[in-house]
């Protein structure tokens, strides 16, 4: 192999080195900075101390914690292929690339003041100051998302001070759901077309000091759709979660030659037209009130098709996902985060009616590495999480939460976990 020209192997390869180091669609450093990097390089050290001008690092979780501006940065949640920044103001920090940048502004540690439900546009806060590093007009890092009681420091839940509406709400998942996002903090209005069982519920929540409401909707009809959201607002004045939980699963749906077409229009009438009429009305109200969460619960068989035949139900979460995907593209840079919950399968009174045997239940835990069905409250965790900030930066995902039936091949022998 030829060895490069000598004015390659130095300034040439220092310009290749930064453009790897630098994150995607960033532009590399002019030739001349590396160059002056390089020859700085050689200065002695008093000299380099004494006339170096102030740089940026890139650093690839390698960040020290001497300093302010680093721990701020390190407090991030970096993948492997990011780069964080941070201001050096000695030598270059080991297995980093630095180039110069002119002006550097200083890093701007601001207090916990704010709260942003959309983080990539403004400075997400915390409970401790947190620093922006700025090159130049481009922001390189930022704080996270999470808030705490800054005055007093006491622990909040993890929705504190949100607004959820939760259809379906009045048993089941939904109603656990309810509870359960009370407990956190919320403000829910309990939806559901059976309106004793969701005061059942809302009083339930209240009578623990919790804050809820109820709404008697049909899903599928877009007037009480809309009273829904405007109970919200009115009641609370804004809407930050939208968890369309509710969903059928009708007697009579098998397979393409088993299922009547009254069957599949109602189940597509209640599981996707529902999904769409109840965003259709709440993304306005979100994006009034600077965006939001929106959990579309869907299903582990919108991405495995069974032997054990529930074609328009299974048809009706596929599409659930897909509207959830679509949904979230168009909303990403308006603070609305949309994305699916797939639970697998959870002993509910939907799955109940299929497992009148023992050979029955057999037929499905075979394919469930973990042994055994899902508890309600495990898939309400999934969406607890879908709601509150910790989820700040998903968006248009599928959570499966699934004892991981659709990961494996075969399962594995033993008792259940």
């Amino acid at each position: 192999m030829l060895a490069a020209p000598a004015k390659y192997s130095k300034t040439s390869a220092a310009v290749a080195a930064s453009q790897r180091a630098l994150p995607m669609g960033w532009p590399a450093p002019r030739t001349s900075a590396i160059a002056n990097s390089s020859a700085r390089s050689r200065s002695s050290a008093a000299t380099r101390s004494s006339t170096r001008p102030r740089s940026v690092a890139l650093v690839r979780r390698q960040l020290p914690s001497s300093n302010s501006a680093t721990a701020a940065c390190s407090a991030l949640s970096t993948s492997s292929s990011d780069a964080c920044a941070t201001v050096a103001s000695g030598s270059p920090v080991a297995g980093s690339v630095t180039s110069k940048v002119s002006p550097v502004a200083p890093p701007v540690l601001r207090p916990a003041t704010r709260r942003s439900r959309c983080p990539g546009n403004t400075l997400s806060v915390g409970p401790y100051p947190v620093g922006e590093v700025m090159a130049g007009e481009r922001i390189v890092a930022r704080g996270t998302p999470f808030e705490a009681s800054a005055d007093t420091g006491a622990s909040m839940g993890r929705l504190q001070d949100k607004v959820a509406i939760i259809t379906g709400a009045g048993n089941g998942m939904g109603a656990a759901g309810a509870a359960r996002f009370a407990s956190e903090g919320a403000s829910v209005v309990v939806a559901d077309n059976d309106a004793d069982a969701a005061r059942t519920v809302a009083d339930a929540i209240t009578g623990e000091g919790g804050r809820a409401v109820t709404v008697e909707v049909d899903v599928r009809d877009a007037g009480a759709v809309d009273a829904m959201v405007d109970t919200a607002v009115s009641t609370w004045g804004t809407l930050d979660v939208l968890y369309n939980n509710a969903g059928i699963s009708p007697a009579g749906d098998g397979d393409a030659t088993e299922t009547t077409e009254e069957v599949w229009d109602l189940t597509f009438e209640v599981n996707v037209k529902g999904v769409y009429l109840c965003c259709r009305s709440a993304i306005p109200a979100m994006l009034e009130h600077g965006g939001g969460s929106i959990i579309n619960v869907a299903s582990f068989v919108a991405h495995l098709g069974a032997a054990t035949p529930q074609l328009a139900y299974t048809a009706s979460k596929g599409a659930v996902l897909s509207m959830t995907r679509e949904i979230a593209a168009v909303h990403a840079r308006q603070g609305i985060r949309a994305n699916a919950l797939c639970p697998g399968p959870v002993l509910t009174p939907l799955l109940a009616k299929f497992m009148e045997d023992q050979a029955q239940r057999e037929r499905r835990l075979v394919h469930i590495p973990m042994g055994r069905f899902g508890e309600v409250d495990e898939m309400v965790n999934g969406a607890l999480f879908l709601a509150s900030d910790e989820s700040s930066y998903m968006t248009g995902q599928s959570l499966l939460v699934d004892g991981g039936i659709t990961s494996a091949y075969t399962t594995p022998e033993g008792p259940p976990c």
